[in-house]
């Protein structure tokens, strides 16, 4: 039997830090830790090395970045640490700021996202494997964003369906189901992804992660 997930949860406001310490221990996880600031929570990864951090974007004490900047001091000394952040709406200079450098086991979702509990315990158990997971409207955000003259320009419709699902961190089974196509054709769309994108053979995972960075401009 697995080790249960081991989770850090940086959260202000008592209630929901206490509503998603509850919900985290029934689906399984073990909360090590609470704290109700950046500091805390920088303080905390060190001590207790969570394998995936639960975090505000807006905390303590000027309600602005606090919880993205103690992520990126997080990511810093610990890059292969988990986070998932979180913020009441959609944030996208903090987001293109988080993923920067890369997507692995990182995740920026809305906060009414937690109160959808199944999509909720799926984002953060995928971002502890080391997936992605963004909220649609974050990566809709991020998409106003771009600039002019990108080279995304080249890819199909439907490649742009699928790639704007893979950045949700969606895989090929769920990207087939939301299509209503096969996996063999999310597949292929996946492959001409990767060519337009002049993605050399590497790792799947590596690859997916790169696409998904080219196509939000970070």
């Amino acid at each position: 039997m697995r080790d249960p997930i081991r989770v850090l949860i940086a959260e202000d406001a008592v209630l929901l830090r206490e509503g998603l310490a509850r919900l985290l221990a029934d689906s399984g996880f073990d909360v090590v830790a609470k704290v109700d600031d950046g500091k805390g929570m920088v303080e905390a990864a060190s001590a207790y090395r969570p394998d995936v951090i639960v975090a505000d974007v807006r905390m303590p004490p000027t309600f602005t970045d606090e919880g993205l900047r103690a992520a990126v001091e997080v990511r810093a000394e610990y890059p292969d640490m988990a986070i998932l952040v979180f913020s009441q709406a959609v944030e996208a200079a903090y987001a293109q700021e988080l993923f920067s450098s890369s997507a692995n086991g990182l995740g920026y979702l809305l906060k009414e996202r937690v109160a959808e509990v199944e999509e909720f315990v799926d984002a953060l158990k995928r971002v502890a494997a080391g997936g992605t997971a963004l909220d649609p409207e974050v990566v809709a955000q991020l998409l106003g964003r771009r600039k002019k003259n990108d080279p995304l320009e080249t890819l199909t419709p439907r490649e742009r369906e699928v790639l704007s699902l893979m950045a949700e961190g969606r895989s090929n089974s769920a990207i087939a189901a939301s299509l209503f196509v096969t996996e063999k054709a999310v597949e292929k769309h996946t492959s001409s992804i990767f060519t337009k994108l002049d993605l050399t053979p590497a790792a799947e995972d590596h690859r997916r992660v790169m696409a998904v960075l080219r196509y939000l401009n970070v």
